[in-house]
């Protein structure tokens, strides 16, 4: 394979690549991350995805680039990451109890062929309790993730089942990544 070139500055996303065996550079793309206002949540992560690897392949034409972006939809909600604590608590306390979608777009483009793939996830939620909640809004954890958790970490004890890909919950579907990149 030629130069791989991750087009994200996650570093979920760069350790489970990693650990899939890939060598490879990171280089954040940084493009117009507005959603459409028809958009469906799995076509924007998908858009996402393609346009992040684009910009990035437009710098490096000669390497093989890899773009991801997920997102969280609960009830045809879409909840991104959370612009302050407010944000992430008011995001949480809807997962509570709830069973929510976590979409994954993950695109290739080289200077042969582009291709892509939505991973999509189904998530349940236990019903948060109160002081569960409070204590791990106070480690500022939930700012950086998609609805405001990460299943690897704290929001853990929260999810009895999920039905799907669990490392499309952390933010890379790594055997569809494999897949997509062996093509």
């Amino acid at each position: 394979m030629s130069k791989l070139i991750l087009a994200s500055a996650s570093p979920r996303r760069r350790e489970l690549l990693a650990q899939a065996g890939y060598v490879f550079e990171v280089h954040a793309a940084h493009i117009d991350e507005t959603r459409g206002a028809d958009e469906d949540p799995a076509a924007y992560v998908a858009r996402l995805a393609l346009e992040k690897a684009q910009a990035i392949h437009a710098q490096h034409p000669e390497a093989v680039v890899l773009g991801a972006d997920t997102t969280v939809v609960l009830n045809g909600e879409v909840l991104n990451k959370p612009a302050d604590l407010a944000e992430a608590e008011k995001m949480l306390r809807a997962l509570s109890g709830q069973t929510h979608q976590v979409h994954t777009g993950i695109a290739v483009v080289s200077s042969s062929a582009q291709r892509s793939h939505v991973e999509t996830t189904n998530v349940i939620f236990a019903p948060i309790p109160e002081e569960e909640l409070a204590a791990y809004l106070a480690t500022g954890d939930s700012l950086d993730k998609a609805g405001a958790y990460g299943i690897q970490g704290y929001a853990a004890r929260w999810i009895p089942r999920i039905e799907g890909d669990y490392f499309n919950v952390m933010g890379l579907p790594v055997a569809a990544t494999v897949r997509l990149l062996a093509k």
